[in-house]
C-alpha cells in the first residue's frame, strides 16, 4: 500500500510499515516543514494514504472539503510504539485497500471509520 506519513508520525512507525513491504513517503525525510494543506496536496498528487497523528486534518478534510485519497489518524500515545504498530497492522488487515476513500481513526480499543465523501 502507498502511504504518506506526516512529519508528526514516529520514525519507528514508518520503519514498521516499510518492514511490512508498504511504500512509505515520510514527510520528515522528503519535505520537512510542509504545511498541512501542502501535505494533503502531496498525498493527493502521489495517490497515497495520509498517516498522521494531527487532528487538524479532520478540519481540512471535512470542513474545508480538501480532497485526499484517505486519512488514517493515530490516536494512541507516543509512550506505546508497539501498540501503535499492532493497531495499525490490525486496521490494515481489517480494511485493506478500503482505507482509501475513508477517514479512519485508530485508538487503543477501537477503530472509527467513515467515508470521506458521504456528505458531499
Amino acid at each position: 500500500m502507498r502511504w504518506l506519513a506526516d512529519e508528526c508520525v514516529a520514525a519507528s512507525l514508518v520503519a514498521f510499515l516499510r518492514t511490512q513491504a508498504h511504500d512509505v513517503l515520510y514527510v520528515a525525510e522528503a519535505a520537512a516543514g510542509l504545511s498541512d494543506a501542502d501535505v494533503i496536496a502531496l498525498a493527493l498528487h502521489e495517490k497515497r494514504l495520509l498517516l498522521t497523528e494531527d487532528k487538524d486534518f479532520g478540519d481540512l478534510v471535512f470542513r474545508r472539503e480538501r480532497t485526499v485519497p484517505g486519512v488514517v489518524l493515530m490516536r494512541i500515545g507516543s509512550e506505546n510504539p508497539v501498540l501503535k504498530s499492532t493497531r495499525l497492522a490490525a486496521a490494515i488487515e481489517r480494511y485493506g485497500e478500503g482505507l482509501f476513500g475513508r477517514y479512519t481513526v485508530i485508538e487503543e480499543g477501537r477503530f472509527r471509520s467513515r467515508h470521506l465523501w458521504s456528505e458531499r
